[in-house]
């Protein structure tokens, strides 16, 4: 079983060096030629809000962070050589733990936001010079997302432990990723930064709430990992 692991991770290196080496062999040469290509991704997220406030506050409110996952797909418009229009719609699942201060009893104190987002970003890429196999790029562009987790229509507000977000919110996002050929197909790891530009807070009933009653705005920002299959 060792030799058959030795034997195959050899071979592994091999196709490597033939593909990515000096002198690779250069795969889907005329990929990015085409006027319209798909594709789908998966990756991750980190998800987190950005809180600012009437007065300086004693204690800033905590948001814990969890990794959430991504799915969607791509729809790729060739402009020019260097210049590509793409449309990635997908989903976004995460869930901010949020921390407020000023309050001895845990139910008072945290809230858990869970956000399903539907995302539909218009992005722009600008794609470097191909080098053998490998091409870098940068994109970035306006989106619009929707919670499908929100709860803007519910009465109930933080009196009854219900954190109220809105429906829909705008983004901008900037990254930057790496095209990858092989032989059957491209695969195209990517970093943004996502940040909304609203302010997403429905507040409490009671404009003195002590939960949302100086917060001045909140809006999202995050970091998504995504693995783009062509």
């Amino acid at each position: 079983m060792t030799k058959i692991f030795q034997i195959l991770f050899l071979l592994i290196i091999l196709n490597c060096k033939a593909q990515f080496g000096k002198e690779p062999i250069i795969n889907k040469e005329n990929f990015d030629k085409q006027r319209v290509h798909f594709g789908y991704f998966l990756g991750m997220n980190a998800i987190d809000f950005k809180f600012k406030y009437k007065n300086l506050p004693i204690e800033e409110v905590l948001v814990g962070t969890s990794i959430g996952f991504n799915l969607g797909l791509v729809a790729n418009l060739r402009l020019s050589e260097f210049f590509n229009l793409r449309f990635e719609p997908g989903f976004y699942f995460n869930q901010r733990n949020l921390s407020f201060p000023g309050f001895t009893k845990t139910f008072d104190q945290n809230r858990e936001v869970k956000s399903t987002y539907i995302h539909f970003p218009l992005l722009l890429k600008f794609s470097a010079l191909r080098t053998g196999n490998i091409r870098p790029y940068l994109v970035g562009g306006f989106g619009t997302a929707l919670n499908l987790s929100s709860n803007a229509m519910v009465i109930d507000d933080n009196k009854n432990n219900v954190f109220r977000m809105t429906k829909a919110t705008n983004f901008y996002e900037i990254g930057f990723g790496v095209d990858i050929f092989f032989e059957y197909f491209k695969f195209s790891p990517s970093i943004r930064g996502v940040f909304s530009l609203n302010d997403e807070l429905i507040r409490d009933n009671d404009p003195n709430s002590p939960w949302t009653g100086n917060i001045e705005s909140m809006s999202t920002r995050g970091i998504f990992v995504n693995f783009t299959f062509h």
